[in-house]
């Protein structure tokens, strides 16, 4: 993919991502720092979505996929759940008609089945109220699992074959990705995560195979507008071979004007 080039503030051109899956990590670490409940680490963490989606516009990230809620976060005290799901609603009540005005459309991922009604006939009307936007798509990933993409994907051909519609034979890795929960859009090709964690705990496994990493030890309601610009341009001093040589990546480079 030739990625589009931008100049910071200093006037360095750097190549920005086209896709930025990020593991918001650390809300409720940063909360208990400041001897706060860990719910007021997630509603902190908040005004950082805002924040890297303003910069994803600002600088031409076209795909943005956060991870909202994962298929273990079910784990944690009720309490701390509760919240967790009714800061997930208030926020969309008061951002989608903003997102709608800026062209961002929104999208969830995800076995959204186990939320209650009420939650997912929200997700369905924020995705019908946004769904003109094509400024950037903002993929949500709530009660998703990496593991549980794959194994969905693998249980749909399942039924295709037991339909007689599949050869098991004709089962590949593209067979595989058109099931996936992102089937027809590209992969990461840059993964954050904050916290100081260094590890992708079940996160688009599939779909980052090629993807950069980068790993923050900023908590998530630190990373600001400016965090997130340092790490794109990060990723935009990266050289990406996919299985090349450098000299082949630059000969390409040279090639298609990247």
């Amino acid at each position: 993919m030739i990625l589009a080039p931008v100049v910071d503030p200093e006037g360095v051109p750097f190549k920005v991502p086209h896709h930025v899956a990020i593991i918001m990590d650390g809300n409720g670490r940063w909360a208990r720092q400041r001897g706060l409940p860990r719910t007021q680490g997630h509603r902190a963490g908040a005004k950082s979505v805002r924040a890297v989606v303003e910069q994803s516009l600002r600088s031409g990230v076209k795909i943005l996929t956060l991870f909202a809620f994962s298929s273990e976060n079910w784990r944690r005290p009720k309490s701390e759940v509760s919240t967790l799901l009714e800061l997930f609603m208030s926020t969309l009540r008061a951002e989608v008609s903003r997102l709608a005005e800026h062209g961002v459309k929104l999208r969830f991922i995800g076995d959204l089945s186990a939320f209650s009604d009420r939650l997912q006939r929200q997700l369905a009307a924020a995705e019908v109220a946004t769904c003109e936007g094509d400024a950037l798509l903002l993929q949500v990933a709530a009660n998703y699992g990496g593991r549980w993409d794959i194994a969905q994907s693998v249980r749909a051909l399942a039924r295709e074959v037991s339909a007689g519609r599949l050869e098991p034979d004709a089962i590949d890795e593209k067979r595989i990705e058109s099931h996936l929960c992102t089937a027809g859009l590209p992969e990461p090709d840059l993964f954050i995560r904050t916290g100081g964690e260094k590890r992708i705990s079940n996160f688009l496994l599939w779909q980052s195979a090629y993807a950069e990493f980068y790993f923050s030890d900023l908590m998530w309601p630190e990373f600001d507008a400016d965090a997130f610009g340092a790490a794109l341009k990060d990723f935009g001093r990266r050289q990406r071979r996919f299985g090349l040589t450098s000299e082949q990546v630059t000969e390409l480079a040279e090639v298609y004007g990247a």
